[in-house]
């Protein structure tokens, strides 16, 4: 069964909003999105990988990430954490950074919002992202943003597939 998929792209606002629900309980889907060793399994879209520098998941922490291409290309990020609240959301900003994560503002930075919402051994993630304008949505939108979630949450959902069968 295809897990429900949906995304928009509202260009007054800015925004990305992607809905993906999980055959899992909430405690299961939070954790992989907030561990540093299960994000890398699943963030990127093949055959392209994510490998975690540093990561420190709390309220003024941040993750420092490389998404890793098949020619041993390397696309640095730098999340940082503003809110938390556990198995419920998390919000924070994404830039894309270099090696040291200094920040690169001149490419599209996004506010975003993960929430989680849990029913019995289901949980919907609703990401949202929001630019400060048409322009780095637009942009972000080239770059293949919806297709490389679409590919890194189909990831996830097979993670948990598996995680699953082994219990």
């Amino acid at each position: 069964m295809q897990s429900m998929f949906k995304f928009s792209v509202d260009k007054k606002t800015h925004t990305i909003t992607i809905e993906r629900e999980f055959a899992a309980e909430c405690s299961l889907v939070w954790e992989a999105w907030t561990r540093a060793e299960i994000l890398d399994r699943w963030w990127a879209p093949k055959p392209w990988k994510s490998e975690t520098k540093r990561m420190k998941f709390e309220v003024g922490g941040f993750r420092h990430y490389a998404m890793c291409g098949p020619n041993g290309e390397k696309h640095w990020g730098l999340t940082d954490y503003k809110s938390i609240t556990y198995h419920r959301d998390f919000t924070g900003i994404d830039y894309f950074s270099d090696e040291e994560a200094n920040k690169n503002e001149s490419l599209p930075v996004a506010g975003f919002q993960v929430r989680f919402l849990a029913a019995t051994n289901l949980t919907q993630v609703t990401y949202t992202a929001r630019y400060s304008d048409l322009v780095q949505l637009e942009n972000v939108v080239k770059m293949g943003a919806i297709e490389g979630m679409k590919s890194a949450l189909n990831e996830l959902d097979r993670l948990i597939k598996l995680v699953r069968e082994g219990d």
